[in-house]
């Protein structure tokens, strides 16, 4: 039944608060990169993708891929949220320790209901383009996503795969970049610069599609986009802020991956009331 923007606002507040729990549990994560994707990881697990959380292992299902598997915490949550089996929501506060399903990456020897471990970044879009080709080899209809991090799209790895998406008119597949602007060291710009991101990917041979990452009716109408574009395939450029939703981590390099302390969890929870 199709979920209303409202309804997914309230969910993706909830995976908010879910996260910061949990990395604040952990004391160790990536608040600012996880929170800068709810919106995305909502609007395609409760509203888009064709998927089944009872049925993880359809054959037809559409499959996600977090290429910057480092923003597991996103993720989890929001499998939590949908209702997995093997991604408890009673157990997101064991995140990184010892013998919890909740690794620091995602790992599928952990949590099945994953396509694919990640974490070695510049990995994710190959690993894609694979079960696209795959799909169309075996006469199935599903489609694959594949989130992004702007840092991590640095690595030549990506830019093959872009180059053999195109190639192979992979229309099966849609990257997305979470576009926030910052990476481990700081901010993208003074790193190593990737803007101008939408016409990188069209040079390359790819649809581009920029949108406010937040905004829910503009995610969906991005991801509808793509599922009719054929010949070639999408990359959505998502434009985004690092540690969207609490004020003081919004933007804010320190909160790439370093965890809140209690305080500031529950001046986060409150923000997220």
């Amino acid at each position: 039944m199709p979920r209303s923007v409202e309804e997914l606002q309230d969910i993706a507040k909830r995976v908010r608060r879910d996260i910061v729990q949990m990395i604040g549990a952990a004391k160790s994560g990536h608040p600012g990169g996880s929170l800068s994707a709810v919106e995305i990881l909502v609007e395609l697990y409760f509203d888009f993708m064709r998927i089944d959380p009872k049925n993880p292992k359809w054959p037809d299902r559409d499959r996600f891929i977090l290429s910057k598997g480092h923003a597991a915490p996103v993720l989890y949550a929001v499998m939590a949220e949908a209702g997995y089996a093997d991604t408890p929501l009673d157990q997101l506060n064991t995140l990184r320790k010892l013998g919890s399903v909740y690794q620091g990456h995602p790992d599928v020897r952990f949590i099945p209901s994953l396509e694919a471990s990640a974490g070695s970044l510049g990995e994710g879009l190959s690993l894609a383009l694979g079960m696209g080709l795959a799909a169309r080899l075996d006469g199935r209809p599903f489609r694959t996503y594949v989130l992004l991090g702007d840092g991590e799209i640095q690595e030549g790895q990506v830019w093959e795969a872009a180059m053999a998406g195109a190639f192979h008119k992979a229309d099966n597949i849609v990257a997305i970049v979470d576009y926030n602007g910052i990476q481990l060291d700081g901010f993208v710009k003074d790193i190593m610069e990737v803007a101008p991101l939408a016409e990188k990917w069209r040079a390359f041979g790819w649809h581009a599609i920029e949108i406010d990452g937040h905004d829910l009716p503009s995610v969906r109408k991005a991801l509808c986009e793509a599922e009719s574009t054929k010949g070639k395939p999408t990359c959505i450029v998502a434009h985004t802020i690092k540690g969207k939703g609490v004020s003081f981590m919004e933007n804010n390099p320190k909160f790439h991956g370093m965890a809140p302390t209690p305080a500031e969890v529950e001046l986060a929870l409150q923000e997220l009331r």
